[in-house]
């Protein structure tokens, strides 16, 4: 009876496994649709920032602060408190960046898909992607800013295109919203990003989204 007993638990233990496994899944899946689901109520939206970029192959790390306004489907203004000046601005059809902190005199030109999702849209690169091109998995609860969220960590498929090759967001427990994330892109430049003040649907400046090329700037395109 004790070895018929044994062996009848070494036959469920596998099930219960799997059983556990497909309940995880499940849960992390929920997580991604409440956060698909809040962001495509979201129109526009105003937050402050903080940010640390980390670039491997030059071993340089910057910190940034700022402020951001977007209006969908792909209108983004980044102004920069610290360093002050800085500027990325995507206005509907193109991406201007204007960081004199680090090419004085210089603005890049890009179109959107040169940009690419980072420059145009920091939280939908994250929740447009089709959920089969990466694999995810859940790695607990934590909390930003005071507000509980649960940790989820995405992770490209072989062969996939996409703007990160690996990332951890942070999905608020109440309202759905990405308040935090971390992403590495595949050039292997990391992004920290914590959004402070989140405001969805806030009003916007429609002069925000329009770059004037400071004087006596030169304005290059790749």
């Amino acid at each position: 009876m004790r070895l018929t007993a044994f062996a009848s638990l070494i036959v469920l233990l596998p099930s219960a496994l799997a059983a556990q496994s497909g309940a995880a899944a499940n849960a992390v899946d929920q997580t991604i649709r409440r956060a698909q689901a809040a962001w495509a109520d979201v129109r526009t939206l105003r937050a402050t920032f903080e940010q640390s970029i980390t670039n491997p192959i030059t071993g340089s790390a910057m910190l940034a602060r700022g402020e951001l306004q977007q209006q969908k489907p792909n209108m983004l203004a980044i102004n920069f408190s610290d360093p002050a000046g800085d500027a990325i601005v995507a206005d509907g059809k193109h991406v201007w960046i204007y960081i004199p902190s680090a090419t004085p005199g210089q603005v890049v030109k890009m179109t959107n898909a040169q940009a690419g999702a980072p420059n145009t849209d920091l939280i939908g690169q994250f929740l447009d992607t089709p959920r089969d091109a990466y694999d995810a998995t859940d790695a607990g609860v934590d909390t930003v800013s005071g507000r509980a969220a649960r940790v989820v960590i995405l992770t490209a498929k072989p062969g996939q295109q996409l703007p990160f090759i690996r990332a951890k967001v942070w999905v608020d427990a109440k309202d759905g919203l990405i308040r935090r994330f971390e992403s590495t892109d595949p050039s292997g430049i990391s992004r920290s990003v914590r959004l402070l003040a989140l405001k969805p649907n806030a009003a916007v400046e429609k002069s925000a989204f329009v770059f004037k090329v400071p004087k006596g700037a030169r304005v290059v395109t790749p």
